[in-house]
Formats: C-alpha cells, sequence, structure tokens
C-alpha cells in the first residue's frame, strides 16, 4: 500500500508565496517522477511542474519563473515553492509520482494525493 499526503495549501493575498509539500509512504521500493498538478473549478487538471529521479524539473508555461519543484529522495518528498501567486493559481493542487512497491519492483505505478486547496485572492 503507498499513499501520498499533501500539505501547505491555504489561502494567500496576490503576489505571496506558498510552500506545498508531498510525502509518500508505504511499501515503496523505488520512486521515479514525481509532479503537480492543479484543478481549478470548472476546468480540466493540468500539469504544473514535473521533476525527474535525477531532479530534471520542467513546468509549465504558465508558472515558469514563480514555482520550482524539489525533491528529497531521502524523505521520498516533493515541494512546490509558489511565489509571486496570482488569482489565476487558486485551484486544489494535487501530487503525483510513479512508484514501484516492493510487492511489485519492476512495475511503476501512478499515485495521487487527495488535494490540497490553494486560493489566492485579497
Amino acid at each position: 500500500q503507498v499513499q501520498l499526503v499533501e500539505s501547505g495549501g491555504g489561502l494567500v493575498q496576490p503576489g505571496g508565496s506558498l510552500r506545498l509539500s508531498c510525502v509518500a509512504s508505504g511499501s515503496i521500493f523505488r520512486i521515479n517522477k514525481r509532479g503537480w498538478y492543479r484543478q481549478a473549478p470548472g476546468k480540466q487538471r493540468e500539469l504544473v511542474a514535473l521533476i525527474t529521479q535525477g531532479g530534471s524539473p520542467k513546468y509549465a508555461d504558465s508558472v515558469k519563473g514563480r514555482f520550482t519543484i524539489s525533491r528529497d529522495n531521502a524523505k521520498n518528498t516533493v515541494y512546490l515553492q509558489m511565489n509571486s501567486l496570482k488569482p489565476e493559481d487558486t485551484a486544489v493542487y494535487s501530487c503525483n509520482g510513479e512508484i514501484a512497491s516492493y510487492e511489485r519492483r519492476l512495475v511503476y505505478q501512478a499515485y495521487w494525493g487527495q488535494g490540497t486547496q490553494v486560493t489566492v485572492s485579497s
């Protein structure tokens, strides 16, 4: 059993910052790519940022220069530092991970967290 749990969401004023965390726990053998996605009301879920096992990041154009994704492999944790937040960043943010469990070491499965609300408003 593998679980992903996000934390760090909340209400922030435009121009402010938040740091999201996502911890993976359970029967984890290896974690490949990690990512953050978001879904605003009435919109489809979209990719915000990805990071490879080796630490190479990729960002959506809308967040480049404002958001930073990082990971601590020893803690099975991925972070999303969000600066210069805008009202259009308001969404439920969910983390994702490609994870191989000890029971199935040769197969990476996609796991999702439950999501954390980020609201940017004055």
